[in-house]
Parts: C-alpha cells; structure tokens; sequence
C-alpha cells in the first residue's frame, strides 16, 4: 500500500521527495548499463574484481573455503615462475643458468638443500627479504601467505638482485620434496597448501625431474595434484638428460610420460622438455642437438611470459569468478535445506554427507559444468567445521553482477589486451641465458640447413652444381633455361608436397622470368636437399643463397 502511494506520488510529480527518488533510482539504472571505462587492463582486472567478484567472494565466505582475496599487488605483478621438484632435480641450478649469476641464499648440492620458498626478484640492490617482512609489504604480492603462520613464514624469503633477466619475470625456488613421513611432519606448514596458492598466481610452473634417477614418490605424486585446475600452466623438464646413452633416454622419456598420464588427468600429453639445464660441459654429448632445441623451445615459453601475462591473469579471473558463483550456489542451498530451530548438527551431518547430490541439483538447475565444481572430498572436509547457521540465502544482485562481468566487461578487456600488446614493444625476456644463444656463430640452427654455408666465400651450392647440371641439360633447356613443366617433371621425383615445391620454385626463381637457369635449377634441387633432410625452407631466400650471376641484381 504505502510502494503504490509512492508510485502515485512519483506520477503525479506532488512529492520533491519522490521525485527526487525517481531521478536518484533511474541515474542508478543507467549506471548500470553504461560499461565500465578502464584505462589499461591491469586498472580494469583490479576495478572488476574490488567492485563486482569480491563482494560475492565475501558475502559466501570463499576465502575460508578456497583461496584468500586478491590485493592490487597481484594484478601489477611480474609474470612468476614456480619450480617444483623432488630434492636434487636441479631446481636451484636452473635458476642460477638462467641468471647467470648466484642470488642470495642459494646453495646447490646432492642433499636436500634449499628448505625454504625463496622468491628470486628484481632489485637495485643484492640482499635478503625475511618472510615476515615480505607479507606485509603492500608492494608485493605475498600479503595473504600471512595466513600460512610462522612455521611457514621462517621458511620463505625474497632474494633480491640487479639482474636483467628479472626485470622482466620473477622465479619462485621451492624446497626439494621430500619422501615418506619427513615430509608429511617436519614441515610444520601445509606445503601443498602453499604449492596450491602459489600455483593460483603464477604463469609457469616447471615440474622438474632428475633422468639420472627418475622416481615420481607419493608425496611429489600429491603435489603434482594438488596443482589441478592449473594443468596449461604447467611444463616439465627432464633435466641431466646428459648423464645418460639415448637409448636409456628413450627408456626413462616413456616411462616419465607414462607415470605422468596417471598423475595429471588430461587426455592431452603434458610438453616436457628433455636436456641439461646447467652451464657445464655435457657428459654424453650424443644428443646434444636433441638438447639444444629443448632448450630453445623452453626459452621462448618463458619469454612469452610477460607478453601473455596479462591474458593470463584475465584467464584467471574468469576460473575464480566461474568457481565463486558455484560457491555460491553451493552455500546457498545448504542454507536453504538448514531447520530454522532444532536438528541442526544432525541435518549438518545429513547434508555434508549427500553434498555430491546438491552438487548435481545444482549443475542441473543452473547448467553448470562438472569441472567448475570443487573437489567433492575437500569439499566436505572444510564444510564440518563450519556454522552453517552463519551461511547466506541466494543473493541474486550479487551473481548478476559477475555475470554482467563475464558477459560484458571480460569482452571488452580481451580487446584492450589485443590493443595494448599491439602499442607496446615486443615484450621478451632478455639477459643472462636467453642472450646466449640468440644471434651469433651459437645460436640455434647457425649454419644448418638454409643457413649452411653462410659464412664461406664460395656459393655453397657450388659442391653439388655439377650433379644438378647434368640433370639440367637433360631437360632440353632453350636459350639456357628450362620451363617449369620441365622443372617440375624433375623436381617431383623428390616426393615433396606441391605446397613445398611451389615456395622451392618461387625461392629459386631469383629473377621472377616463369624459367629456371642452370644456377636457379641447381638452388632449387639445394632447398629440396635442405627439406629432405629436414630442415625449415626460409621465407625469404638468404643472400648467401642467391647464384653468383643473380648478386648484380640484389
């Protein structure tokens, strides 16, 4: 009765006070539907998660369930990345060939050394962050590690150092996993836990093995799960891959992939990368081509890292947003089924006990997907010793707002990350190892394949022109040349897809006249060489490359 006199009020325009309502509720309507401006991406992540996720996060307590809330550090960050292994992988020593230099508190041996978290940061001078002083830092992003206590806190510290490799990335060196009780016991913190928490904030994780004795315990085996949900972010390396013949190799590679698969439960094949991640000579230098290449390919992962960073932290806002709103759900219709007076501890019990049946009401209720729900048993564990009496009804305002987020905001974010990668220099990682083999007589590939020959004054075809011109002059050439029906009548005996043979041609067809002359035929049969032994054709022809008689032209 008194909302419609209200309304009458409004309509008849008697009340300055209703009107002023009217104008207030509409300015608040249209807020709403005008999209939020942001003026980079990192200001947008931190803005859309403050203003419309963390309301829901705390309304339905989901830091006491799932991960703590997100500070401004975390969104500002340097791409980080986390190294997982059991002691004596090489952890410390992949840091340090990275780097190229020793970081504070580095110590390197056969035991089980490094016993504590250490972040290896940027910094203009050399020196040692305790944990205790690290979380409480607003700069950095480790402020909510706080709640692992002191037993956790003793064990990690930030070693800071000038270095241009960490002007870009951050390195996360983590204690050597341990086997049987010690690992379980003399921690004194959730070291999984940890693990978990980091693992939600990084950009890689590089789960390390050691070829030499390859042995995946249960307590790595945990560890390994524990990373769940976060399966594209991670890569493994099978590191001292130089201690051992290529036939053992082959041996320890099947066996690391196939305990690997009933570890990490994805039908796609986890990227390991085979090698020696250290600056010493190699034992068994056999497969060092083998070497060199995994090392390249891990290289450039990890250069990628802050030109995909904040795509990356997008991506993760949308996971924790995603699992909020099944939180949510979850909290609610435990609320819902809770007697109002009497019975509760036993309907608590009742209703922990069938939550994989509310978990399937809601996921046909609300067409959710099975992988957006927590694990069911961890689940259960956390809801005992909860106060149901505590928990929040359904609050729709609130889930309509980060599905606004997700459906509009999320969208325009993605094109300003599209937009800010295209204003910004290439993004890379540079200095210490990632110099080391970009350009120069060592780099990967130097004159190998089209590159073969590069620095010789002769034409490097020049061996074998003899070879091809006999081939040439049995083609019936005119004038000095050949057709390229001739051309092709030849070139196909190689068995070569058309698509290659016609970038061979165009590659070899220097003077772009439809004929090839006795130097252009004898390149072309060069490059089909280069493929054969398989090798990559270049986009454009090398100068090296071009025929002596062709040179006047370039």
């Amino acid at each position: 009765m008194e909302r419609r006199q209200k309304d009458t009020d409004m309509d008849e325009g008697s009340s300055g006070l209703g009107s002023a309502m009217f104008s207030w509720v509409s300015r608040d309507a249209r807020r709403r539907k005008e999209p939020e401006l942001f003026r980079t991406v990192s200001e947008g992540l931190k803005q859309l998660y403050a203003g419309k996720l963390l309301p829901l996060e705390e309304h339905y307590r989901f830091h006491d369930f799932h991960s703590p809330a997100l500070e401004p550090a975390d969104w500002e960050s340097k791409p980080m990345v986390l190294l997982v292994g059991q002691y004596s992988t090489g952890k410390t020593t992949f840091i340090r060939h990275l780097l190229e230099q020793d970081f504070p508190g580095m110590r390197i041996g056969p035991e089980p050394t490094t016993d504590s978290f250490i972040a290896v940061m940027g910094g203009e001078s050399e020196g040692v962050i305790p944990g205790n002083a690290l979380v409480v830092d607003p700069r950095r992003p480790f402020r909510k590690l706080n709640a692992f206590g002191n037993a956790f806190l003793n064990r990690f510290m930030c070693a800071q150092l000038p270095n241009p490799v960490l002007d870009s990335i951050s390195i996360i060196d983590t204690p050597g996993i341990l086997s049987g009780e010690k690992q379980r016991i003399s921690r004194g913190y959730d070291f999984a836990a940890v693990l978990e928490w980091f693992a939600e904030r990084v950009d890689r994780i590089i789960l390390l093995f050691d070829a030499h004795k390859l042995d995946i315990s249960d307590e790595f085996s945990e560890v390994i799960k524990a990373l769940k949900n976060h399966e594209d972010k991670i890569r493994v390396v099978l590191n001292k891959a130089d201690q051992i013949e290529t036939q053992q190799l082959m041996r320890v590679y099947g066996a690391l992939m196939w305990s690997l698969g009933k570890i990490i439960n994805t039908p796609e094949v986890v990227r390991v990368y085979i090698g020696s991640f250290w600056s010493h000579p190699l034992l068994i230098p056999d497969n060092r081509k083998l070497f060199e290449a995994e090392e390249q390919d891990l290289f450039k992962d990890i250069q990628s890292l802050p030109r995909n960073a904040a795509l990356r932290k997008l991506n993760d806002l949308i996971k924790r947003a995603r699992l909020a709103k099944v939180h949510a759900y979850i909290i609610s219709s435990l609320k819902k089924e809770m007697p109002n007076v009497f019975g509760k501890e036993s309907k608590k019990k009742e209703l922990v006990s069938n939550l994989g049946e509310i978990y399937l009401k809601i996921e046909r209720e609300h067409q959710i997907s099975p992988g957006d729900f927590p694990n069911l048993r961890k689940m259960q564990e956390q809801l005992l010793t909860q106060d149901f009496s505590k928990f929040q009804p359904l609050k729709l305002k609130l889930l309509d707002a980060v599905d606004d987020m997700l459906a509009n905001d999320i969208a325009r974010l993605m094109v300003m990350v599209r937009q800010e990668e295209a204003q910004m220099p290439t993004q890379v990682v540079k200095g210490g190892a990632f110099e080391g083999t970009m350009n120069g007589p060592f780099g990967h590939g130097y004159g190998e394949g089209a590159g073969e020959g590069i620095d010789d004054l002769e034409w490097v075809v020049s061996k074998d022109k003899p070879t091809y011109d006999e081939i040439f002059y049995t083609l019936s050439p005119v004038n000095g040349k050949i057709t390229g029906a001739s051309a092709k009548k030849e070139m196909v005996k190689s068995k070569l897809p058309n698509t290659v043979l016609g970038k061979i041609w165009k590659l070899a067809d220097v003077d772009k006249d439809g004929l090839l002359d006795d130097e252009e035929f004898a390149l072309a049969n060069h490059l089909i060489k280069v493929k054969l032994e398989g090798h990559e054709l270049p986009a454009e022809l090398p100068s090296h490359l071009v025929p002596p008689s062709k040179r006047r032209h370039e």
